[in-house]
């Protein structure tokens, strides 16, 4: 498999996705502003609603794949991915004595593949393994209930790796709670003989700034669109647009795109995505607050920076358009657009040119988006949206078809 992603609109052929799991039970009210949630989701319908997800996609034409198998393929083949990936997630998250990480490191070694993933995915408790430790703890334990944490937002599969072009971004994640995601990402793109000599673009030793997935948009085969964003600095932007224009001979323009940095627009495609070659949906509250830098290659093997007079202008130069048409979420109603970006309206996945999937709740963005030629299938979505998060969220597309 050769990934290919070179727009947000071309036929979507293969996409990964996580079908949320046991990790979801694992988390408390009290645990809730630390794992990035608004309240605690109903996990049997959560996948009822992301096994309706992926029904939609397969019925669009798309191969689905699941990380969780991936990862399981890894392990089966290369048992030293296996090892490292242990002794990394120890070494990055547990803060306890060595007698104790030597006796984690131990059980985790000898549970099954399957087991693993889930403890990976789902943290590992006290409860999950006896430790009897002749220590102070015993005696006196502090109030903490994972040697390491649970992965509730791994479903959002878009954040922590974003393929371009024929290559892969590997995110460096902005909240502790999520790094071992990208770790898991990392173990799939390098081993898994289906991307094991895919070319990383980000996420190398080299790149500590943190971005995220959900802030890059490919625009065209030559046009990447990232937005500068709570989660992902400008410093990560400019370091991607090296790698990208300087070591990448068909990329011509990154467009950086500055929005609040608040959590309600936590990343670029929670209040812009790409609906057809040359439509996007943008949530209308934040419009007059966008501004666009183009970054493209000078003649001296360089990066220049253009101040753009909007984003629709940047738009229309760097996809060579005469016109750019920005449907507004919610319509002109601020208090209906404010709901509804809330609800992820905003936050579309196009499956084909002007074909996209959006949650059902939204009803009034979804209307207008008909009433502008979009072609919208709806989902379920009222227990996967407590994470925060929508259909592009959910999906990291692995092949289109080109435009």
């Amino acid at each position: 498999m050769i990934p290919n992603i070179r727009s947000e609109v071309g036929n979507l052929k293969t996409v990964m996705l996580h079908r949320p799991s046991w990790e979801l039970e694992r988390i408390t009210p009290q645990d809730l502003e630390q794992v990035l949630f608004e309240d605690i989701p109903w996990l049997k319908k959560m996948q009822d609603e992301h096994d309706g997800f992926a029904k939609t996609l397969r019925l669009c034409g798309c191969e689905v794949l699941y990380a969780e198998d991936l990862l399981a393929d890894v392990f089966k083949e290369h048992p030293k991915a296996k090892v490292s990936v242990i002794s990394e997630v120890l070494g990055n998250e547990l803060r306890y004595d060595d007698n104790t990480q030597v006796l984690i490191s131990a059980f985790l070694n000898q549970v099954s593949d399957d087991l693993l993933i889930r403890y990976l995915i789902g943290g590992l408790s006290r409860d999950d393994i006896d430790i009897a430790d002749h220590t102070l703890f015993r005696y006196m334990p502090e109030d903490y209930k994972f040697y390491f944490s649970p992965l509730p937002n791994f479903y959002f599969m878009r954040d922590p790796a974003v393929v371009i072009a024929d290559g892969v971004v590997l995110s460096v994640m902005h909240s502790e709670i999520r790094k071992r995601e990208s770790l898991l990402m990392s173990v799939i793109y390098r081993y898994h003989p289906n991307f094991h000599s895919v070319p990383i673009f980000y996420g190398t030793e080299r790149h500590r700034m943190s971005l995220e997935g959900g802030d890059v948009l490919i625009l065209s085969e030559d046009t990447v669109c990232v937005g500068c964003s709570q989660r992902t600095g400008s410093y990560a932007i400019e370091m991607l647009a090296r790698e990208l224009l300087l070591g990448y001979a068909k990329f011509r323009t990154v467009i950086a795109v500055h929005i609040p940095h608040v959590r309600s627009f936590m990343h670029l495609d929670t209040v812009l995505t790409m609906l057809d070659k040359d439509k996007f949906i943008v949530y209308p509250g934040i419009l007059d607050e966008l501004k666009a830098v183009s970054i493209v290659k000078s003649d001296k093997e360089q990066l220049d920076f253009i101040t753009e007079p909007n984003l629709q202008t940047a738009l229309k130069r760097a996809l060579h358009l005469d016109e750019v048409l920005f449907i507004k979420s919610g319509g002109d109603n601020p208090i209906t657009a404010a709901r509804e970006q809330w609800n992820d309206s905003s936050n579309t996945l196009a499956v084909a040119p002007g074909t996209v999937i959006t949650y059902d709740r939204n009803e009034v963005s979804n209307e207008i988006l008909r009433r502008n030629g979009v072609n919208v299938i709806e989902i379920q979505g009222s227990e996967l949206v407590r994470g925060r998060g929508g259909p592009r969220c959910m999906s990291m597309p692995v092949q289109r078809e080109n435009l």
